[in-house]
C-alpha cells in the first residue's frame, strides 16, 4: 500500500482545519486545509526554504507536517505538478485516499507526461482492489517512462491480484532486468509509491512466482530464498518447478533440489 515506500495497512485519521472543504465539495483544485504549523529555527540557523523542508518531511514520515506546507506550495504555485504529486503522497500515508487522489489526478492533469502522478493514481486503484484501473494507471506511467523498476513492480503485484499470474511474472521479470535488488529494496524512490503488497492467503503461490522469475533471470540464491519461504508457507504445488521451463538454469542445483525435496514425515527417523 515513497516512502516513499508506502505501508498504510492502519489508517490514520487526518485533522482537518474546521474551514476544509468536505470530501463532498472538495474538487482537485482544493486540496484539504490544514492548520499552519509553527517552525522551530534554532537561533544562528537559516530557515530551510519551504520546498526543501516539506521534502524532509516526507523523508522523515512526518507526512502532518509535509502536507502542510505541500498545500501552501500549491496555493502559491498551483500549476506545479511536482509539488500536487507529493501533497497526494503527504495525504495517502495518512490514509486520506479520496484526497491523495484528487492531488496525484491534478498532477497529472497539469502534466500528462508526469509518470509518477500516473504510477502512484494507480497504487490507489490497487488499495482499492480495483486492479484493472490500477493496470492501466501503471501503463501509463511505464509508457512515459520504461526504465522504473518500482513501475514495473507495482503492475506486478496488480496483475497478481487480479490472478493473471504470467503477467505478473513478465512484469517482476523486467523489474529484475532494470534492478536485481528490486524485491529488496525498501528506501524511498523520490516522487514514486510502492504499493502496499498484501497478499493474504495467496502468499505461498506469491513466493513461488518470485522463486520463478528469480531463476528465469539466473539467480540461483535469491531463486532458493523465495523457494523456502513458498515451502514454509505451505504452497503444495513445489512440484511444479521440476518440470516448469523457467527453473531449468537452476533446477539441477544441490540446494534448489534440496528445498523441493518432501519434508520428513512427522515421527520418521532423520
Amino acid at each position: 500500500m515513497t516512502k516513499y515506500f508506502l505501508a498504510v495497512p492502519v489508517v490514520v485519521v487526518l485533522a482537518v482545519a474546521p474551514l476544509a472543504p468536505s470530501p463532498a465539495q472538495t474538487t482537485p483544485d482544493t486540496a484539504p486545509a490544514v492548520a499552519p504549523i509553527p517552525q522551530k529555527v534554532d537561533e544562528g540557523r537559516v530557515a530551510l526554504p519551504t520546498e526543501e523542508m516539506a521534502r524532509l518531511y516526507l523523508v522523515r514520515k512526518q507526512y502532518r507536517e509535509a502536507q502542510d506546507l505541500f498545500h501552501k506550495l500549491t496555493v502559491e504555485q498551483p500549476r506545479n505538478p511536482l509539488y500536487w504529486n507529493e501533497l497526494g503522497i503527504s495525504l495517502h500515508n495518512q490514509g486520506e485516499l479520496a484526497y491523495a487522489l484528487k492531488c496525484y489526478e491534478k498532477s497529472a492533469k497539469l502534466d500528462p507526461k508526469y509518470p509518477d502522478a500516473q504510477n502512484n493514481a494507480g497504487t490507489i486503484w490497487y488499495e482499492r482492489k480495483k486492479y484493472g484501473r490500477a493496470i492501466r494507471a501503471y501503463k501509463r506511467a511505464i509508457t512515459i517512462r520504461s526504465d522504473s523498476p518500482a513501475f514495473f513492480l507495482n503492475l506486478g503485484y496488480a496483475y497478481f491480484g487480479q490472478k493473471e499470474y504470467q503477467s505478473s511474472i513478465e512484469a517482476f521479470r523486467k523489474a529484475l532486468q532494470l534492478d536485481p535488488d528490486a524485491f529488496e529494496v525498501r528506501r524511498s524512490r523520490g516522487g514514486t509509491v510502492i504499493q502496499d503488497r498484501s497478499l493474504s492467503s495467496e502468499r505461498g503461490l506469491f513466493y513461488f512466482l518470485l522463486a520463478k522469475s528469480f531463476a528465469q533471470a539466473g539467480n540461483v540464491d535469491r531463486c532458493i530464498i523465495y523457494l523456502k519461504k513458498a515451502k514454509d508457507d505451505g504452497y503444495k504445488e513445489m512440484d511444479a518447478a521440476k518440470t516448469d521451463p523457467a527453473f531449468a538454469l537452476v533446477i539441477r542445483n544441490p540446494a534448489v533440489q534440496d528445498v523441493l525435496a518432501p519434508r520428513p514425515a512427522e515421527g520418521s527417523q532423520p
